[in-house]
């Protein structure tokens, strides 16, 4: 029983270790972690089936386009904080009666429902897959909620044989996770009533990311050309997009480096946008995790949910709305250009379809009012995480 216990136990702090895979993937230990993980998103993008489960459903790169996106958002970091603070007050209460020798809890919170710890788990963890919207994250968090369940099973028919009679009567008038009268008419009793809820959570919480990520396309702030989709990470810069985008593809430089055969997505951001590894290579210094930031980074990640998509790394004190500008008055902007490998139109559904291979082709930084080139620079095919999938939007 131990063993088990300790393998179901194991599952779970795997779902917070990838989980929490965007604090380790800006920290000196993302190497050691994706030598290890990196293969298995791989191998799951490489057939159509599973290549969903690597997949994002919510923007973490761009500012959330509308109010509705940004309340979500919001509502990630709240869940996550909510059920972690409330996990620490259901252990800081049983280690309190365990030091008195009062016996079982049944007090306090424990006197609404029995599981309030893994109850508090199971929010935190709908926070953290909101925070790092990966699939794969929301499939684990379903996994980590059935494994509460059987150990909260187990817990009882313990509790029950070192206290058969206090504890029956204490399982009788409270509930499993939610209090009697709630968990009565959305969890019936028995294996049937169960297994139902369970599978009703899964089609509920799939469906959810599968809407929300729908949703996010599109409200995506972007610019569409005949064989170009151009998104801005900045909502303010999409009418930068409209006067300016046509003239920019116009222009010498750009346009003998795009075939009329091939589609294109192309990245607007200021030049010191903190998180454009994750589109391509542009530059060592955009490696977040051989950065020394990892504590503000995360501090602002939870607490400041939108402050990392608007400020640059140095510091993170100086935000992007004052970015640097040109000698005539102009604004600088980078543009980053990826090859969309296998879309056949250049509609938004092929160009941030799930299966669409995105290949970095060059970047430019350019002053988007007097149209001149500043910086022209050839992409390698990766980003700087190498072969990792990383989020579209």
């Amino acid at each position: 029983m131990n063993r088990k216990k300790t393998i179901l136990s194991s599952a779970i702090v795997l779902y917070f270790i990838i989980g929490l895979e965007i604090l380790i993937m800006i920290s000196p230990f993302a190497g050691f972690f994706y030598s290890v993980f990196n293969p298995f998103l791989l191998e799951i993008a490489k057939y159509p089936a599973t290549r969903w489960l690597s997949a994002f459903f919510l923007p973490h790169m761009v500012v959330p386009p509308d109010v509705f996106l940004k309340f979500v958002r919001v509502m990630g970091s709240v869940l996550f904080v909510g059920g972690m603070a409330l996990f620490f007050i259901c252990a800081a209460q049983i280690y309190l009666s365990k030091f008195l020798k009062r016996g079982a809890v049944i007090g306090g919170i424990y006197s609404f429902i029995r599981h309030p710890q893994y109850l508090s788990l199971a929010i935190a963890g709908a926070g953290l897959s909101i925070l790092w919207p990966r699939f794969l994250v929301v499939v684990l968090w379903l996994a980590m909620v059935l494994i509460y369940y059987f150990l909260a099973r187990d817990e009882e028919r313990r509790m029950l044989r070192s206290h058969v009679v206090d504890y029956g009567l204490y399982m009788e008038r409270t509930g499993m996770f939610l209090p009697k009268p709630v968990e009565n008419v959305i969890m019936p009793q028995g294996a049937g009533g169960r297994t139902a809820f369970f599978v009703l959570l899964s089609v509920f919480a799939l469906g959810a990311a599968f809407f929300l990520r729908a949703y996010t396309i599109s409200h995506l702030p972007v610019w569409t050309g005949n064989n170009v989709v151009a998104m801005s990470i900045l909502n303010d810069d999409k009418m930068v997009m409209e006067h300016r985008m046509a003239d920019i593809l116009r222009m010498d430089e750009i346009r003998t480096r795009l075939s009329d055969k091939d589609k294109y997505l192309v990245y607007v951001l200021p030049t010191h946008y903190i998180m454009q590894g994750l589109i391509a290579d542009t530059g060592g210094d955009w490696k977040l995790y051989k950065q020394h930031h990892a504590m503000s980074m995360i501090t602002d990640w939870i607490f400041h949910p939108f402050s990392h998509l608007s400020e640059t790394h140095q510091g993170m004190h100086a935000g992007m709305q004052h970015e640097a500008h040109s000698v005539n008055g102009g604004m600088t902007r980078r543009l980053i250009f990826l090859k969309i490998g296998n879309a056949e139109s250049g509609v938004l559904s092929d160009m941030f379809s799930i299966n669409a291979r995105r290949i970095p082709q060059f970047m430019i930084d350019i002053d988007v009012h007097e149209l001149q080139l500043i910086d022209l620079k050839e992409l390698p095919g990766e980003t700087g995480w190498g072969t990792v999938p990383t989020p579209v939007f």
